[in-house]
C-alpha cells in the first residue's frame, strides 16, 4: 500500500507542475496584452488567478486523461526507470501541445480580441500561404518561442526532480481494494475538475461561464486558457433552434422582410472597398468629438474624401474575422460563435446585394488580390452569384505578389481600376484589401515612407490610404467614375493604441463611408449603425420593387431600429437605445449604460432601469437568426412564403 501512496503522491506533484506553468502562461499573456485586458492592482490580479484555476483545471485534467489513467493502473513494476520515462513520454506529448496554445495567444488574442478557438481553421483552410505566414509568425514573434522553449525546459527538469522509488510492491487482495477505491476516488474528483465543480450551475462549464465569475466583462479572457477555449468549441454545432416567443410576435418586432423607398439614383454604378482592418481608430475625419489625448491621424487621404463625403462616426463590425465581413456587408448575415461561411448552412439561396443587382442586370464583379479561393471568398462569391471574380491568377504577374496574402493593394487597385474601365455599365463591384495586415511589410520602394506610429499597423494602414488616393486619382480620368457611388468600410479592427478603442465594445468600431462624385453625400452621422446596415441602405439608394429580407436597416431611412450586435468570443454584445447587453445564448447576464464602453458597471438588477425592450428585441433577433438560416430562408422568396 505503501507504493500505491508513494505512487499517488507522484501523480499529484506531476500535475500540480502544470498549475504552475500555465499561472507562468496567464502572466506571459497579460504582459503582452494589457492594454486591452486592464487590471488596477496585484490584488486583483492574483484573484483573478486564482478564478481562473477553475478553467485550468478542466484544461489540464483533459490534457493529461490518459496519463492520470495509465498512471492509476497498477501495473507490475509500474516504479521502475523504463515505466517511468515512457509516462513521462505521454505527459509531455499531450501537454505540450495543449500548453502551446496559450503562446500562440500571446500574439493572436490582439488580432482577434478572444481566446483561441477552432475558429482558427475556418481561418486558415482555404490559405495556400501557410508556410509563409508560419514562417513570417517565427520571425516576427522570436521571443514568444524563446519564452515557451525556456518554460518547456524548466517544466522538464523540474519533472524529473519528482522521483518515485523503484521497488517491488506486494500484489496481495488488499493491494488491489485499495488501489481501486482510491483509484475510483481520483477518477471521480477529476470528472468533477473536468466538469467545473459540483453544483447547480450549467454543468460541463464552458467559455461563457468566465463572465459569470468576474465582476468586469474584460477580464473574461483572462481567467480562460487557451486549451480550454479550443477543447470546448471542437466539433460543436453552434447553430440551434431558440424558442423564446412565438414565431408571429419574432416578425412583429423584427419586420425582417422589408420594402425599401423608392429610388434616390437613377441606375448608378455602385462599388464597395472593403479595407481590410481598417479600424475607426486610424482614421482623423472618424475621431474630431472623440477628445482622444495626443490623437494621430494615419489616412490623409481618406480624411480629404470624408470632407466630400457622408461617414457614419458610430458604426461597428457584426465579427472580427475577414471571412465573417462579406455575409454580414452583402447580405446582412452575420456570425458570431463560428464564420457563417464555415457552417452547414452556407450553401444556400441567400438574397444579398449581389442578387437584387444581377436582377436589375447590373454586371457584379469580386475583387481580392489573394490566391483564388482564399478566405473562402471563391466560393462565398458563387453562392451568391458574382458574375465575375478577379484575384491574383487574373492579376497574372507574381513579381508584384507580397510574398504573403497576395498582390499589394497599389497595383492591385490599379487593375480594379483598368478592369472596371472594361465592365459593362452599369456595375456593382466589391473590393477586398490585404495589404494593411500581419506581417505588416510595406513593397521595398515605401520603406520610410509613411510614420510607423506606435503600433505596427500605422505604418500599413498608410500604404493602403494611399493606394486608395492612386486609385481615385486614377478612376477620376474614367466615364464611368461620375456615376458611381463608393462605399468604404472595414472588415473588422485591428492593434489598438488609444484606451478608447481598447475598450470591449470599440474593438468592433469600423469607419462607413458614402461618396458620390456629384457631393450629394454629405456630412457627419452618428446613428447606431453595423454592417449588417450597408446591404438595406445601398438598397434603398438604387431602389427595388421587390421584398427584401434583411435584419440589417436602411441608414437613409427612419423606419427600422438602430442596434448592433457582435460576439466577442464568449457573449454576445447588443447595443440599442441606452443600453449594451451582454448575452450568453440564453440569458441577459450584463446590462451596461450604452455608454460604458469597458462594461464595468453591471446595472442588471438595478430595479429603477427598464431594459425588457432591448432584451425583447435580441431574443427576438437571435430566434430569427437561427430559423432562418437553420431553414433555409435567408432570401425573399421562402421568407414570405
Amino acid at each position: 500500500m505503501y507504493n500505491r501512496l508513494q505512487s499517488y503522491k507522484t501523480l499529484f506533484l506531476r500535475i500540480s507542475l502544470a498549475y504552475v506553468f500555465y499561472f507562468f502562461a496567464r502572466v506571459l499573456f497579460y504582459f503582452y496584452n494589457s492594454n486591452m485586458i486592464i487590471i488596477e492592482s496585484l490584488q486583483e490580479f492574483f484573484y483573478l488567478c486564482f478564478i481562473g484555476l477553475t478553467f485550468d483545471t478542466s484544461a489540464i485534467l483533459y490534457a493529461n486523461a490518459l496519463f492520470i489513467l495509465i498512471s492509476l493502473i497498477p501495473f507490475k513494476n509500474f516504479t521502475n526507470e523504463k515505466f517511468q520515462y515512457r509516462i513521462m513520454i505521454l505527459y509531455f506529448s499531450t501537454n505540450l501541445i495543449a500548453y502551446s496554445t496559450n503562446f500562440f495567444d500571446f500574439i493572436y488574442y490582439r488580432f482577434s480580441q478572444s481566446r483561441l478557438t477552432t475558429r482558427v481553421f475556418d481561418i486558415l483552410e482555404n490559405e495556400t500561404n501557410k508556410m509563409a505566414l508560419a514562417g513570417s509568425f517565427i520571425y516576427n514573434y522570436w521571443h514568444v518561442f524563446i519564452f515557451f522553449f525556456l518554460l518547456v525546459y524548466l517544466w522538464i527538469y523540474l519533472y524529473k526532480k519528482i522521483t518515485i522509488i523503484d521497488t517491488k510492491p506486494i500484489y496481495d487482495l488488499k493491494f488491489y481494494i485499495f488501489s481501486t477505491f482510491s483509484s475510483l476516488l481520483i477518477v471521480f474528483i477529476c470528472v468533477i475538475g473536468v466538469r467545473g465543480g459540483i453544483g447547480n450551475a450549467t454543468r460541463p462549464i464552458n467559455m461563457v461561464d468566465a463572465h459569470r465569475f468576474v465582476k468586469k466583462g474584460i477580464h473574461a479572457d483572462f481567467v480562460l486558457n487557451s486549451p480550454f477555449s479550443f477543447i470546448r468549441t471542437f466539433n460543436k454545432n453552434f447553430f440551434k433552434k431558440k424558442n423564446f416567443m412565438d414565431s408571429l410576435k419574432v416578425n412583429q418586432i423584427l419586420s425582417p422582410v422589408k420594402k425599401v423607398n423608392d429610388s434616390i439614383y437613377s441606375q448608378p454604378n455602385v462599388m464597395i472597398l472593403v479595407m481590410e482592418s481598417f479600424g475607426r481608430e486610424y482614421i482623423g475625419a472618424f475621431n474630431k468629438n472623440r477628445n482622444i489625448e495626443n490623437y494621430v491621424s494615419y489616412t490623409p487621404f481618406l480624411d480629404s474624401l470624408s470632407n466630400n463625403s457622408m461617414i457614419f462616426t458610430n458604426a461597428f463590425a457584426n465579427g472580427r474575422q475577414s471571412i465573417e465581413a462579406l455575409p454580414s456587408i452583402l447580405a446582412s448575415v452575420p456570425s458570431f460563435k463560428i464564420p457563417f461561411t464555415s457552417s452547414p448552412y452556407a450553401n444556400q439561396e441567400i438574397q444579398s446585394l449581389v442578387s437584387v443587382f444581377n436582377e436589375k442586370g447590373y454586371t457584379t464583379s469580386f475583387f481580392h488580390g489573394a490566391p483564388n479561393g482564399s478566405m473562402g471568398f471563391l466560393g462565398l462569391s458563387n453562392i451568391l452569384g458574382f458574375n465575375n471574380y478577379f484575384g491574383k491568377n487574373e492579376f497574372n504577374d507574381n513579381s508584384l505578389y507580397d510574398g504573403f496574402w497576395g498582390i499589394w493593394d497599389e497595383p492591385f487597385l490599379q487593375y480594379v481600376n483598368n478592369t472596371t474601365s472594361k465592365l459593362k455599365e452599369p456595375f456593382f463591384s466589391t473590393y477586398f484589401s490585404l495589404s494593411s495586415h500581419e506581417p505588416f511589410y510595406v513593397p521595398k520602394e515605401y520603406e520610410g515612407v509613411f510614420p510607423m506610429g506606435d503600433v505596427q499597423m500605422h505604418q500599413v494602414i498608410g500604404y493602403s490610404d494611399n493606394a486608395l488616393r492612386k486609385f481615385f486619382e486614377s478612376a477620376k480620368k474614367e466615364p464611368w467614375f461620375e456615376n458611381t457611388i463608393f462605399i468604404i468600410t472595414a472588415d473588422h479592427t485591428n492593434q489598438f493604441w488609444y484606451p478608447y478603442y481598447s475598450a470591449p465594445v470599440n474593438r468592433f468600431s469600423i469607419p462607413v463611408l458614402f461618396y458620390h462624385p456629384n457631393n450629394s453625400f454629405k456630412g457627419e452621422n452618428d446613428v447606431l449603425m453595423q454592417q449588417m446596415d450597408i446591404f438595406p441602405s445601398i438598397v434603398d439608394l438604387i431602389g427595388y420593387d421587390k421584398l427584401l429580407n434583411s435584419w440589417g436597416r436602411s441608414v437613409f431611412s427612419d423606419l427600422g431600429q438602430p442596434f448592433s450586435i457582435n460576439y466577442s468570443g464568449t457573449v454576445y454584445h447588443f447595443s440599442m437605445d441606452n443600453f449594451t447587453l451582454v448575452f450568453d445564448g440564453n440569458e441577459v447576464i450584463g446590462v451596461y449604460d450604452i455608454g460604458d464602453y469597458w462594461l464595468e458597471n453591471n446595472i442588471i438588477n438595478d430595479k429603477t432601469i427598464d431594459f425588457s425592450k432591448e432584451e425583447i428585441y435580441l431574443k427576438a433577433f437571435i430566434q430569427d437568426y437561427m430559423d432562418r438560416i437553420i431553414d433555409k430562408k435567408l432570401n425573399y422568396f421562402k421568407s414570405s412564403e
